[in-house]
């Protein structure tokens, strides 16, 4: 999972809107965890269940890292600045995203991690056409 986080984020040349959906354990975090490190950050990458929301600054991009989890409530999101997030220099990482149904409408890339005899499956669901064009990437051979 850190590995396609690192991969993800190094085919992010701007923000947008990625969310992340799955059972506990599948490794969301450790996603948005291998991201953030191959940046440089090296400590204090935790899931935001708490906070829920994380910001880390970047020299091209910023990325915001939500954890939904505990939203008890979708208007929440209001309450957070969710909508000041939502702009070409923040990649927003959001976990959960089914607990804010009906405030999530700007969604650029789903991605669903499942539990797999080997390990775990990842299915990448572009929803505009800069997430088809990250898929695109991703899906290029490494130089």
């Amino acid at each position: 999972m850190r590995a396609v986080g690192a991969s993800l984020i190094a085919a992010c040349e701007h923000g947008g809107v990625i969310t992340l959906s799955g059972e506990l354990g599948t490794g969301k975090t450790t996603l948005v965890r291998g991201a953030l490190e191959s940046r440089g950050i090296s400590s204090g990458v935790r899931s935001p269940t708490y906070t829920l929301v994380e910001f880390y600054p970047f020299d091209n991009f910023a990325v915001a890292h939500f954890d939904l989890y505990r939203l008890a409530d979708p208007e929440e999101l209001e309450y957070l600045g969710y909508r000041d997030y939502l702009n070409s220099h923040t990649l927003c990482f959001i976990e959960w995203p089914e607990r804010a149904e009906g405030y999530l409408t700007a969604i650029d890339l789903a991605i669903e991690l499942e539990y797999d005899p080997a390990g775990r499956r990842l299915s990448m669901l572009p929803r505009s056409k800069w997430g088809q064009q990250l898929v695109s990437r991703l899906d290029q051979p490494a130089p």
